[in-house]
């Protein structure tokens, strides 16, 4: 992304300084003139997202029979996602709508630790409920055995503790690194890889240590999730009748839906951010900002709709509360 800077620097932005007090976030550069009508499908995303989540806490909060571990890693994706996208929108629309580029050097180590701290979590919180429905469809007569609530609140820790210790470098390193160059971060938010370029010394170990993160994360996510869903799709094809097999593969078609949403804007915006360098800088902006607010908007929605039990329940409240 440092090929990029030069076009946006300014006299008084270049002096040499080695702990900037602020960075200036550009917003999208190159569509400065049109944030403000990007805004407005991006507050939209914003606004169903913690209504939906918000909704999605409320029911499972209410409703005791949903008090389950499938509904607890539920609550676990939603708090996750109101976490992710109210980190990013609010000062990306002051960016849009005030013209504040300004944020302080500690709130953008801030703002880039909650960032990849949730998102990290979030792909913990998918495998977890991989081998929910891996113990519900292959061994249900096991499930509340192996499954208990203490059970689960372990699992829900470690996957907040692995998040927690994983990132904790990337705001470490990028405190000592010295800036000399410019303060300006070409981005709507402090992403991790866009503040790290800005460093005037060899930045190979917030670089190697980000790649490691990224791979360790996602591979070895995405390896538990599709052994899990080997199984269960040996044990749904092993089901007498096809009406059978199509009812247990819907109760994983959402968790499926979810997975895939959150997994393919990430990894795009990822390969772009790596090897993508002829694209444009506001395509590489855009899908950044996409692939956190598309999926906090889309997972209530997709689970809404999909689990019944929810589904019901959301009926039922607004049925009473119009009568």
């Amino acid at each position: 992304m440092q090929e990029f800077l030069p076009c946006y620097m300014s006299d008084s932005n270049t002096t040499n300084f080695i702990n900037p007090s602020t960075f200036i976030l550009l917003g999208i550069p190159d569509l400065q003139m049109a944030q403000v009508w990007i805004s407005i499908p991006f507050c939209t995303m914003y606004a169903i997202a913690i209504l939906g989540n918000f909704i999605i806490l409320f029911i499972v909060k209410r409703e005791t029979s949903l008090h389950e571990p499938m509904y607890y890693f539920l609550c676990m994706l939603a708090i996750t996602d109101l976490v992710l996208s109210t980190s990013t929108l609010p000062k990306m629309l002051s960016i849009f709508w005030f013209n504040s580029r300004e944020i302080i050097f500690s709130a953008c180590l801030t703002q880039m630790y909650f960032i990849h701290c949730f998102s990290v979590m979030e792909s913990g919180i998918f495998v977890a409920m991989a081998w929910d429905r891996y113990v519900d469809i292959c061994d249900p007569l096991r499930h509340s055995i192996i499954l208990t609530n203490p059970k689960v609140a372990k699992i829900s820790l470690a996957v907040v503790l692995r998040g927690s210790m994983l990132v904790l470098p990337y705001p470490l390193l990028v405190r000592q690194w010295p800036y000399c160059r410019t303060n300006i971060i070409p981005h709507t938010y402090c992403e991790h890889i866009a503040v790290v370029k800005l460093a005037c010394t060899n930045i190979r170990i917030s670089s190697y240590y980000g790649l490691f993160v990224a791979f360790l994360v996602t591979g070895l996510d995405v390896f538990f999730i599709a052994v899990s869903y080997i199984q269960i799709l040996r044990a749904i094809f092993s089901l007498p009748t096809k009406d059978s097999q199509l009812k247990t593969f819907g109760t994983c078609s959402s968790h499926l839906c979810v997975i895939l949403i959150s997994y393919i804007p990430s990894l795009f915006s990822f390969l772009m951010h790596r090897f993508g360098h002829n694209l444009a800088l506001h395509f590489h902006i855009l899908i950044a900002n996409v692939y956190l607010l598309v999926p906090p908007m889309l997972n209530p929605i997709i689970y809404g709709v999909r689990t019944k039990q929810i589904w019901n329940r959301l009926l039922q409240l607004f049925t009473h509360t119009g009568t």
